[in-house]
Order: structure tokens, then C-alpha cells, then sequence
């Protein structure tokens, strides 16, 4: 049965491009071709109808794995392995790497080994009401679950539930099907085709980790303060939980703590609650409206944005406030499905089981999200964080299962958030579910992992690995949003680093006076705005099938790029924490959680798609200036460079192709006291000059402007005026100092 010209089954196997990826694939397995390209579907039938199917898809051969899967409902992590036995349920991408052996012949005719490598990518996606997703048993068969959440929902026959495509770029591989699929489906959109939200390219603070729930306005506005003071002004601020006028039935005044009740609490009213109404002390302002004129007109804030839960709070909606009858809430009682259960349990969806939601009324939704988002805009606010979204699932019973659930509340959300903001300015979090990515038509950013958790030290390499593998599905669909940190926290230098990769906004959530200017220096200009990357930060291509976290031999890189030049950062994650429900010898040695000295190496060849900004006039070689030692150094571009870092250390390199100007080799490297230096540089440009050439680069911000020069200039200009500049004749490295603004400017290097 061919499928495409590269795929087909033969004798009860799975062949792509000749080689078996399964073998004993059941009868009641069907694969069919995806109009227009090389790709494919796998689908199955049952005798049986019912809500939920499980179907072997037959026995997966011994590949190298990278699987991104959902320990707990709301959020993924990746895993890699060998077998199909170690995919866990709830996988919702598995990227196999395949090796060709061929023979080849040297110049005295010996045979030569060379491995050809291929990807394959398997995404489990949404099919009418159905949603599915892989998992490896324990005989290494691979296996598809599909469900529906509904018990009246059924079916006896899927098509197109796991989609399959490969090529010899797993980056593009992973594009190229994300648009294949946009097209083939219609749910939802590539992130190309979005409008991301003006928020990205300003540094901004989060209130969640200063204040919690305990947030007000005499600690905003205290905390807007002390960062104007050290000279790195927000101008995005996301006032989180804790704002809400709600009410827990669950937990009385005075009464002792039950636990899991603080999720419990229901929405009582739109508005805002006491702490943000009537005159507070050196504050004019007697509600929300005021206070968000005051803070923007005091401290230069651009955005303002607030949380709220997609079903308007943790526990829904009140069904005994008389301003949330209109939406027709009524208690239901989630319930989890066996993938949800069988992986890491969350004590915020085991006490939402037991104490119920106050679900709205889907035929009001849209009602309910509407008044909202445009009693907030009346009152200066921007946009919104939207949370607690994967809960929908759970919900599905009696509205026609998760998949139309989640489609239809994602719908209202996104009209809602477009009629009453004039923007899509929505960031999604806890959303990390297929039923919410293949559902974004218009949703542009959303939270990559799991919190920043600031009081658990065991935590901090998992997130800065989840994030960057996240981002190979999520990057595709939505801006990945790396989450918060702190400043003056012990890891502040690793997370600002990764941060500065990440090709999305840069906040954090420092408690009032509790700031490393120094840092935040490094990853926010005078002006507010930060030097945002082009892509999403992902993994290098030699990292993708490795654990950086737990193997105790590598160390993560993640790459990006910029308009000139690219960026890589390599982070030391082992040796601090162990991956949830990972098993093995493995946890031994991270458990001891003693600090690891790693070394490896990191090339230019780490970035893909380099060539693509070095256009057809490049030499092949880069110029690298690596952040924290300072250091610049020349390499073709199949060049290493050793690197050894001990645990929770970092380095991040700049790396730019080296171009001929006139028998000059020259390489813009960028504002070089700033992470991503060359997010600083707009455009290059050369011209002839009866004595020599002109080298004019276009950038932004101030500071310390570096390159590479193979020869000193005769002189260098700054917006037309002649200035002073520093040259290393041992190097090459080029140094103009900026002054003033952040505006851009001209720089002319003349030889």
C-alpha cells in the first residue's frame, strides 16, 4: 500500500525511504497520502465504537528518539530513548533519527563507512471530535490513543489521527508539516500567518513571584519605582493573580487550611476586587481605570496586561453571583483522562475533581469573555494572560468532548480578545494540550513550560531544557513565551542568558528592591526595549536526541538567529535535577546533585540556516565572540571550539560571517555588553570610496559596539560625526563606544 513514494507498508511493514521503521503493523491499520506532498496519515478501525480507542501501530525498530509529552495536564517535557517501550502516553511529537549505512570508495578503490541520516516526525493531532496521541508499550510496540472525552462520543473509524513526514533537516521537517497540516485541517494556523502582539520587544515585569495572590497597588507602584531607579524601566507589566473579586466556599475565615481548597475559589464578579478600589496612600486613584492611567503616565508602561483563568478563575464562575447568572454557570465535576492519570498527578486538578467548576454556559462564553476583556479595555488595560486552559478537557461530558469544547472556547477567547484590544494580545499558559495548539487561529504567544520556580532549586536546568525543547513544536504554532525569573536569584545569570536566546519577551519577577541591575543590563536597553532574536530558541542539531539534563555527559546548546549573525548558548543543566518520571541508573547521579564539569564544543555549523544570512558572497568562515570571557576568535565555519562549564554555568557566543570588503575581512559582531550583541545590527551595507571603501552598518541601542576587522580602520563615524575607537591588532576586535540615546543610527568603519 503506497502512501507516497518514499512510504509504504509491505508484508506487514512500514517502510520510509527503504528503510523498516514498523514491523506487524495490524491489519486494521490504514495509511493514507496528504494531497500535495510527501507526508502521510496513519488511521485505524475497531468492531467496537467507543470513546476512547487504543491501537497498536506495530513494533517500532531500535531509532534514536526525541518525544515531547505532557507529565502533568498542563504541561509538556521532552524525553529521549532508543526503545518505543520508553514513550510515555500523552506524547504529543516523536521525532526518530534515522542512519542510512552506504558504501563508498576512497581514491584506492577500500570501501569507506558513511551514514546517511534522515528524520521522521510523527504528530498525533485532532480528527472531527476526536484527539489523539502516541505511547510505547512495553513489547516496543508504538501505539495511538484516540479520545474523544465524551462517552457519548464515539466511533468505530479514524483517518487522520497521527500525521508522518520526513526529511534529512529536522528543523525544517518540523515546519514544513506544521504548514502541510495548517493547510490540510483548517484549525489553526502556523505562526507565520499570526500577528504577534507588540509586547515581545519590551522588557517587562511580572507581579506573580513578588507578590502572589497578595499583589496591590502600593507594591506596583513601589516596584515601578525601584526599577526606574536602576535604569532599566519595564515597559510591560502582566498584573497577575489576585486582583479577582472571588469567593471559596471551601475554606471559612478562621477555619483551618484544607488543602487543595486555594483552587477551589470561583469568580463572583468582572470588576476588580477591594485592593484595587477606593483611595490608597500616595496613590490618587480610586480603581482599576485610575490606577492604570496613573502607572502608565508615572512610569512610561506601554502594555498593561492581567491575568485571568480561561474559565474566569481557578474554579470557574459562582453560579450564586447575581453579575455571573447571565452566564449560565453550573457545577460540573472534571474528569481526567487514563493519560492524565497515568503520568505525574497535579494537586490543582485532583481538588478541582473533588470540588467542582463553575463551567460557563458554551452558548455564553463568548458573552462572558466580551464583557470582560472590554470592561478591562475601558479601563486602559492592553491584553491579557489567560490561564488553567488544558482544564477544558476534563470537561468535555455532555458538550460533545474536549476537542469541540476547547474549539469553541478558543474561539470566543480570540474574537473577544480582537474586538476589545485591537491586537492579539493574549499570552496562553497551562494551554500545553494538541486540543488547544491545533485549535489557534489567532492566539500568537503562549507559555513553553512549566513556572519558574524560584524556591525549588531542582527545578531550574529542567526549565531551561523544556523550554528550549518545547520550542520545537510550539515555535512553530506560537511565539514560545520562556516564562518570568528573578534577578537576584542564585541561577538569575543562566535564566537571563537563555532568556536572551529565546526569541520571545524578557520580564521577570522581582519582589520591590530586590534587583541585579547588572544583569538586567545585559538584556535591556536604556529605553525599555530588549534585543529580541528572530526565531525561537531551540536545541542544536547534535543535542536533539541527548538528555542535557540527567546523562551527565552533555551539556544543552541552543541556537537562534538574528538579521547578520547567529547565537548560540551552551548551559550546563546536569547534575541539578532529575526529570519527572524518569527511571534508570541515570537518576543516581543526578540525584547526588553534586556540581558536573562538562566539555564539549560548539561550531558554527550549530546554526542552522547560518549560510542563509551569510548570502553567496560569504567566505565560510565566522568571527565568534564569546559574552562572559570576552573573547573573539576567527574559524572556518566546520570549526570547534572546546568549551568546559561546570553546572549552572553558562557562555553565550555570537557568531558572525566574516565577509570581504576590498581585501578587508569584516564580521559585525554588535553591542557586545548585551547577551544577544547582534540583535543590536539592522543592515550592512559597502561602497567604494576613491581611496578605499565604506563599510556602513546599521544599529541600535548604546554601549560598546564591537566586530571583527582583519585590518585597522583609517577612521570611524558615528551619525556623520568622527569618533574614537579602540582596535586589537591581535584579534581583530573593532570597538566604537555608542553614546546617547537607543535610537538607531549609522555607523561608517572607513579604510
Amino acid at each position: 500500500m503506497m502512501a507516497a513514494a518514499s512510504t509504504c507498508i509491505q508484508d506487514g511493514s512500514l517502510l520510509v525511504n527503504g528503510k523498516t521503521l514498523l514491523t506487524g503493523v495490524p491489519f486494521n491499520v490504514k495509511v493514507s497520502p496528504v494531497e500535495s506532498s510527501a507526508a502521510f496519515f496513519f488511521g485505524a478501525t475497531s468492531s467496537i465504537p467507543s470513546s476512547r480507542h487504543v491501537f497498536s501501530l506495530g513494533v517500532l525498530q531500535e531509532f534514536q528518539f526525541l518525544c515531547l509529552f505532557r507529565h502533568k495536564i498542563w504541561w509538556m517535557i521532552p524525553r529521549v530513548g532508543k526503545l518505543a517501550c520508553e514513550i510515555p502516553m500523552e506524547t504529543q511529537m516523536l521525532l526518530l533519527e534515522v542512519k542510512e549505512k552506504s558504501a563508498l570508495c576512497d581514491r584506492d578503490s577500500l570501501p569507506l563507512s558513511n551514514e546517511k541520516t534522515f528524520y521522521v516526525l510523527l504528530l498525533p493531532v485532532l480528527e472531527g471530535s476526536f484527539r489523539a496521541t502516541l505511547q510505547g508499550a512495553r513489547s516496543n510496540e508504538l501505539q495511538i490513543c484516540v479520545e474523544s472525552g465524551d462517552a457519548n462520543v464515539q466511533t468505530t473509524n479514524v483517518s487522520e489521527v497521527v500525521f508522518m513526514n520526513s526529511g534529512d533537516n529536522p528543523f525544517k521537517l518540523i515546519k514544513d508539516s506544521i504548514k502541510i497540516l495548517e493547510n490540510h485541517m483548517g484549525t489553526f494556523k502556523h505562526i507565520d500567518n499570526k500577528k504577534v502582539p507588540g509586547h515581545l520587544d519590551w522588557f517587562g515585569w511580572c507581579t506573580w513571584d513578588a507578590f502572589y495572590t497578595d499583589v496591590n497597588p502600593q507594591g506596583i507602584k513601589e516596584g515601578l519605582e525601584r526599577f526606574m531607579e536602576g535604569g532599566c524601566p519595564p515597559r510591560f507589566l502582566i498584573i497577575d493573580d489576585g486582583w479577582q473579586e472571588t469567593y471559596n466556599d471551601f475554606q471559612k475565615e478562621g477555619e483551618p487550611f484544607v488543602e487543595g481548597s486555594q483552587f477551589a475559589s470561583r469568580l463572583t464578579d468582572i470588576k476588580e476586587n477591594g485592593k484595587f478600589r477606593g483611595l490608597k496612600q500616595d496613590i490618587p486613584c480610586y480603581d482599576l481605570q485610575e490606577f492604570t492611567n496613573f502607572i502608565k503616565e508615572s512610569y512610561g508602561l506601554k502594555f498593561v496586561y492581567v491575568w485571568h483563568a480561561l474559565l474566569g478563575y481557578w474554579g470557574g464562575l459562582h453560579p450564586s453571583s447575581e453579575t455571573m447568572r447571565k452566564y449560565n454557570p453550573k457545577i460540573e465535576y472534571p474528569i481526567q483522562s487514563p493519560g492524565n492519570t497515568g503520568n505525574l498527578r497535579d494537586i490543582a486538578m485532583d481538588s478541582l475533581e473533588k470540588f467542582g467548576v463553575g463551567v460557563i454556559d458554551p452558548q455564553r462564553i463568548f458573552d462572558f469573555y466580551n464583557d470582560l476583556h472590554s470592561y478591562l479595555a475601558s479601563c486602559g488595560v492592553d491584553g491579557v494572560k489567560v490561564d488553567v486552559q488544558t482544564l477544558l478537557e476534563t470537561l468535555g461530558f455532555g458538550h460533545g468532548g474536549r476537542v469541540a469544547l476547547t474549539g469553541r472556547y478558543q474561539e470566543a477567547l480570540e474574537e473577544s480578545i480582537a474586538r476589545n484590544f485591537g491586537a492579539d494580545n493574549l499570552i496562553c499558559c497551562m494551554n500545553h494540550n494538541s486540543d488547544s495548539f491545533y485549535s489557534s487561529k489567532r492566539s500568537a504567544v503562549a507559555r513553553a513550560s512549566e513556572d519558574f520556580m524560584p524556591r525549588d532549586p531542582t527545578c531550574q536546568t529542567l526549565h531551561i531544557a523544556s523550554v528550549a525543547f518545547n520550542s520545537l513544536l510550539m515555535g512553530e504554532i506560537v511565539v514560545p513565551d520562556w516564562d518570568m525569573f528573578q534577578s537576584k536569584h542564585f541561577t538569575a545569570k543562566f535564566h537571563g542568558a537563555a532568556r536572551a536566546l529565546s526569541g520571545s519577551t524578557v520580564y521577570v519577577s522581582d519582589e520591590p528592591g530586590h534587583h541585579d541591575f547588572e544583569l538586567l543590563k545585559k538584556l535591556v536597553l536604556p529605553d525599555g526595549s530588549i534585543l529580541r532574536a528572530r526565531c525561537s530558541g531551540r536545541p542544536t542539531r547534535d543535542c536533539l536526541f541527548i538528555d542535557p539534563v540527567m546523562d551527565g555527559k552533555n551539556f544543552l546548546k541552543i541556537w537562534n538567529l538574528n538579521k547578520l549573525s547567529g547565537v548560540i548558548g551552551a548551559f550546563n543543566c546536569q547534575g541539578a535535577g532529575n526529570w519527572p518520571l524518569k527511571e534508570g541508573s541515570e537518576n543516581i547521579l543526578a540525584s547526588t546533585s553534586k556540581p558536573l564539569t562538562i566539555t564539549g564544543h560548539i561550531s558554527p555549523l550549530d546554526i542552522d540556516y547560518i549560510g542563509d544570512i551569510a548570502g553567496d558572497d560569504w567566505t565560510g568562515d565566522c568571527a565568534i565572540y564569546a559574552f562572559n570571557s570576552g573573547s573573539l576568535s576567527r574559524l572556518p565555519k566546520e570549526g570547534k571550539i572546546q568549551v568546559s562549564l561546570s553546572t549552572l554555568e553558562c557562555e553565550v557566543f555570537t557568531i558572525s560571517p566574516v565577509k570581504v570588503y576590498n581585501s578587508h575581512h569584516f564580521a559585525p559582531i554588535g553591542l557586545i555588553d548585551m547577551y544577544n550583541s547582534g540583535g543590536a545590527i539592522e543592515g550592512l551595507l559597502c561602497s567604494q570610496l576613491p581611496s578605499g571603501c565604506k563599510i556602513q552598518i546599521k544599529t541600535r541601542g548604546c554601549g560598546r559596539f564591537g566586530a571583527y576587522s582583519s585590518s585597522k580602520p583609517s577612521y570611524c563615524t558615528v551619525k556623520g560625526e568622527e569618533t574614537k575607537f579602540n582596535y586589537n591588532t591581535e584579534d581583530g576586535l573593532l570597538i566604537i563606544h555608542l553614546e546617547g540615546d537607543c535610537d538607531a543610527r549609522e555607523i561608517d568603519v572607513v579604510y
